[in-house]
């Protein structure tokens, strides 16, 4: 048995996960106390499947804007395995989303205690490149990696491989951007079902916009929108083209594509005609007066209970017509170890826990369970074939990881926002000094020359 199903065994045999002892208050033994009286690291002291580790030596500070253990609150799978069979500990310094970069190369600099950070896809490259991070290569032992349960997520990782070392190890897939619609809606409207056609591999671009068409052209008193919700990342990750590629030691510009042109010119398309709805609402709206919704899967359970009749179904984004895969844009779930850490073992610790929670088949069969509360099993079981599709097809543009000119949050406008911004929202939301893709091509390209430049 490998050392990780073994850790499995152990840990569901004391029935810690997902049971009211998993509801943690704020933990204030030490790891030598917890490591004492858990009967998981009892257990693995008396078969020796893993050394005890010295007190403190589990112990991680984790700088972020979220806490990975709330007060009060349910643990997750990762982190009660991390604490009861490691004896380890997770310190939470609390830090706004918008002081987080500052408050991090702060106490780096000033050499206080910073085990870990949070990956979110403006952290890499350039945390690299401003000596944020250390590689997790030395720790691939205690991460697991040659024990294989990280092997489905191979494309993933290599995607990430920055000149020779790997800084970001992605554990798991979450929150891919898709479409909901109603089935109900379609058939009253002659319309073929879109998960059919992505099961037989027609669901493409022209099929997303002869429905759209006719949809926009349905005589009722209601306007017709073709999509509302947070498509244009997802559009152009559709293409499988990235706008800065990248193959492990040098980045290019690829905004000249001709696929990602073309996703282009569908956004504009919508816009043009009045076919994107931009009221942000948070699930498909009830009136019917939209025909997709775009948006992660998180928004389905709202959804589904808001529009009971509507026989809800869920897509990726359409494929290129001339593409033979389905490209999702999805987030990639990774934590971050900090230059200067001298935890690096208890980081990589954590980090397999994560990935244990996030592949096992037991802790899989128990996520399931609590997902069948608010969606249905087809539904649930389409969501996984998309995840599945995203770690064996990854679209990772690192353009959005360059920093505040190619990614910037907050309230911007065409001057101020930056080039990955506009790339995906100038001509899906109209208003931007630029009418045409050529236009806005022409205007970001310089600015993304002149930002891979500081990387090769």
């Amino acid at each position: 048995m490998s050392d990780f199903k073994r850790i499995v065994a152990a840990f569901l045999a004391v029935g810690t996960v997902f049971s009211a002892a998993s509801c943690s208050k704020k933990n204030t033994k030490t790891s030598s106390e917890k490591a004492n009286d858990s009967a998981v690291t009892t257990q693995k002291k008396s078969d020796d499947s893993e050394p005890v580790t010295a007190p403190g030596s589990m112990d991680i500070v984790w700088l972020s804007d979220y806490d990975l253990n709330p007060e009060g609150g349910q643990r997750s799978s990762a982190l009660s395995i991390f604490e009861d069979v490691y004896g380890g500990s997770i310190q939470f310094v609390s830090v706004s989303p918008e002081e987080k970069f500052t408050k991090l190369d702060q106490m780096i600099k000033s050499g206080d205690e910073v085990d870990m950070f949070p990956y979110d896809m403006s952290v890499f490259p350039e945390g690299v490149l401003k000596d944020r991070f250390q590689p997790l290569d030395p720790y691939f032992s205690e991460m697991g990696v040659d024990e294989g349960m990280w092997e489905d997520m191979s494309a993933v990782i290599d995607k990430f491989a920055y000149k020779g070392k790997h800084y970001v190890m992605p554990f798991s897939v979450s929150e891919p951007q898709l479409i909901t619609y109603s089935r109900k809606l379609m058939k009253d409207g002659g319309m073929d079902d879109p998960y059919t056609l992505y099961k037989d591999g027609k669901w493409d671009w022209n099929s997303f916009n002869n429905m759209i068409n006719k949809f926009s052209e349905s005589e009722d008193s209601l306007h017709h929108f073709g999509i509302s919700g947070f498509c244009g990342r997802a559009m152009l990750a559709s293409s499988g083209k990235t706008v800065v590629g990248f193959d492990g030691e040098k980045f290019t510009n690829n905004i000249k594509d001709g696929e990602i042109a073309k996703a282009e010119g569908i956004m504009r398309d919508l816009q043009s005609r009045w076919l994107y709805n931009k009221d942000l609402k948070g699930e498909f709206l009830t009136d019917m007066s939209t025909l997709f919704y775009a948006s992660s899967d998180l928004t389905l359970a709202t959804s589904n209970r808001i529009n009971p009749e509507a026989d809800l179904m869920i897509v990726p984004f359409p494929k290129s017509p001339d593409a033979d895969k389905y490209y999702i844009a999805c987030d990639y779930d990774a934590r971050m170890l900090v230059k200067g850490s001298k935890k690096g073992k208890a980081v990589a610790t954590y980090l397999k826990c994560e990935r244990l929670a996030a592949s096992d088949e037991k802790f899989m069969a128990k996520k399931k369970e609590q997902a069948l509360k608010t969606m249905t099993e087809e539904q649930y079981n389409a969501l996984q074939e998309y995840i599945s599709s995203a770690k064996a097809n990854p679209v990772v543009d690192l353009g959005y990881g360059m920093g505040e000119k190619m990614l910037k949050n907050g309230d911007c406008n065409f001057d101020t926002r930056g080039a990955m911004d506009n790339i995906t929202s100038a001509l899906l939301e109209g208003g931007a000094p630029v009418g045409s893709w050529e236009e806005l091509r022409d205007r970001m390209s310089p600015v993304i020359d002149e930002e891979i430049k500081k990387y090769n």
